[in-house]
């Protein structure tokens, strides 16, 4: 739902009167951000976003396709939808939307399809689930297998829900297919795709550190962080059950400014971020209900 402009304005004048008003906190919230970026955000991101557009410009969609087919046909699929599944996997968000976006772009995917593939394909960093949260929070380096095996098993569960939802096969209406052009050669493409990761990793950023801000009063409920932003909560996760379960919720949602990357990489695409938004919701209960059954069993 969208809301109105005054609404909007009213929003944005509460947020410049509190910033105004508290100004020293907000500041060393940004700075704590900042350092969360350099440390974490960009290290765990840039060269994967680097690497996928790489590969998205030397055609790996389109070379992947069949090898890829088998699995993307349990989804009503083509197999070219596959990259933007394992990319996503591999690269955390906003890779998956973006590789997603490029690939409907290239004509490899229609918008029904490609609607369908946002809700599965935009995932959490391997290295953030593993290293980060499983062996930083919860000293256990079994824990962060876990938290990364729920992760992949809750997003492939999350697509077969959503399998069906407009199904159709039909051309892309405004973006002309370009699966038939050669690619680019390797430097300008490595060029490219240098400039438009590091272009990407600057909104990511921005995107971090306002929703760490945003969140930061609500550092005491730990819950409503890892609502807005995915980082933010690392440091107030309790190494116990409880946290475990808190953990890979919120990984498989993802956050406000995990979700407000992925409109970033869909502008200009006449993609609607709706179904990453329902996707990431249906992923969320999955991954907490998968994580506290894996806590049960460990407590058998």
């Amino acid at each position: 739902m969208k809301l109105s402009r005054r609404t909007n304005l009213l929003l944005c004048a509460a947020l410049l009167v509190w910033f105004l008003a508290d100004a020293g906190r907000v500041r060393q919230a940004a700075s704590d951000a900042l350092r969360l970026c350099a440390v974490s955000v960009v290290p765990a991101l840039f060269p994967f976003l680097v690497v996928t557009g790489l590969l998205m410009s030397l055609g790996f969609g389109a070379w992947a396709s069949p090898t890829l087919a088998p699995l993307m046909s349990l989804y009503r699929l083509p197999g070219s939808a596959g990259s933007a599944v394992l990319l996503g996997l591999l690269g955390g968000y906003p890779v998956g939307a973006r590789t997603a976006a490029d690939l409907y772009r290239l004509g490899l995917l229609t918008k029904n399809e490609t609607e369908r593939l946002l809700t599965f394909c935009n995932n959490a960093n391997p290295a953030f689930l593993y290293s980060v949260l499983g062996v930083g929070v919860f000293g256990s380096t079994r824990a962060g297998i876990a938290l990364l095996l729920i992760h992949v098993l809750s997003a492939f569960l999350t697509g077969l829900c959503f399998r069906g939802r407009d199904a159709r096969r039909t051309a892309p209406p405004d973006i002309p297919a370009l699966s038939g052009t050669t690619p680019p050669g390797f430097f300008p493409a490595f060029v490219d795709a240098a400039g438009d990761a590091a272009s990407a990793m600057l909104r990511v950023c921005g995107f971090v550190v306002f929703f760490y801000v945003l969140a930061h009063p609500l550092r005491a409920a730990p819950p409503c962080v890892g609502l807005l932003e995915l980082f933010s909560l690392t440091p107030l996760l309790t190494p116990d059950a409880h946290g475990f379960v808190l953990a890979s919720l919120c990984a498989g949602w993802g956050g406000v400014s995990a979700l407000a990357q992925t409109a970033a990489a869909l502008e200009n695409t006449g993609l609607s971020v709706r179904p990453c938004l329902y996707g990431k919701a249906v992923q969320a209960a999955l991954s907490g209900l998968l994580a506290a059954a894996f806590c049960a069993a460990s407590a058998a």
